[in-house]
């Protein structure tokens, strides 16, 4: 099997959307992001989510976030006063049952109520990304890990990678593939590692590189953007391993589209969302 992905991949794992399309057929997404002064990693992962065309995209954050929402009417935004420990259980219960997939971590933060959330989320088995401050909440929480599922996607970059596992960077960037399957299997869920060729990897062993993508992405925002694609392709029916890597590509295929008009050095996260609706419309030709 070729390792590498194609175009020819992305856009056997996304098909046709139905003529008879809705929005109750395209998943009832949930993502959990923000914190005071951390607004815009939940706006960026939410736009991509909704350009990468989730059917519905509700957002649980703390109420001092909420203005920075008034550019995305799309999503469904419910807060709550306070920060993350502040968060009503009965609420997140709530939101978790009526969605089909679930994103957390953009922006976040660490404090405590955190590993609260991420535990409640992870204990209704849904289709759920982790990313971010979610994974650094992972790493210094004492079997965290034993949480995980099948259903879980991993998103760390190497530095977080170097956190979860306890191996060094340079470690873990002199074979990543054989980095992200070990853990794979070992955690029982998809890993998304992360660089300027990603690997994806499921726990069967199964295993895909990434290659689209530009030096643009290597700035702050790349991976909420990253997020939200990823949250999309779960609520369009992809099994994770099929979201990730679609994820994955989109992400840099949209940078690679973005890039033709802003130079690498201008390319901000926020360009590439613009762009994630014709790549994803592109595979679908």
């Amino acid at each position: 099997m070729e390792r590498y992905l194609s175009f020819a991949d992305i856009k056997k794992m996304l098909g046709e959307r139905p003529a008879d399309s809705h929005k109750g057929k395209n998943g009832r997404g949930l993502l959990l992001a923000g914190s005071p002064g951390f607004g815009g990693a939940a706006v960026m992962a939410s736009a991509a989510a909704l350009r990468g065309g989730v059917g519905t995209l509700k957002v649980l954050c703390p109420e001092a976030i909420r203005p920075a929402f008034s550019v995305l009417p799309e999503a469904m935004v419910q807060t709550f006063p306070g920060g993350w420990d502040a968060l009503p259980p009965e609420r997140l219960q709530s939101m978790l049952r009526d969605a089909d997939c679930v994103a957390a971590g953009p922006g976040i933060g660490k404090r405590d109520g955190v590993w609260q959330a991420i535990r409640t989320v992870l204990s209704h088995k849904k289709k759920t990304v982790l990313d971010a401050d979610a994974l650094n909440v992972l790493s210094c929480t004492e079997n965290a890990m034993d949480a995980l599922h099948p259903d879980v996607i991993l998103t760390p970059h190497i530095g977080e990678m170097a956190r979860l596992t306890g191996l060094t960077s340079k470690a873990i960037a002199a074979d990543m593939p054989a980095c992200a399957t070990h853990y794979a299997k070992e955690w029982g869920c998809t890993v998304l590692l992360k660089s300027a060729q990603s690997v994806i990897a499921a726990s069967s062993g199964q295993y895909r590189i990434n290659r689209t993508g530009n030096a643009g992405l290597a700035k702050g925002g790349s991976g909420d953007v990253l997020t939200g694609i990823t949250l999309s392709m779960l609520g369009q029916g992809l099994p994770p391993f099929e979201a990730a890597c679609a994820g994955a590509y989109l992400l840099g295929a949209s940078a690679d589209e973005a890039v033709t008009i802003l130079k690498e050095r201008m390319l901000m996260a926020g360009d590439v969302i613009g762009m994630v609706e014709q790549t994803v419309g592109r595979t679908r030709l």
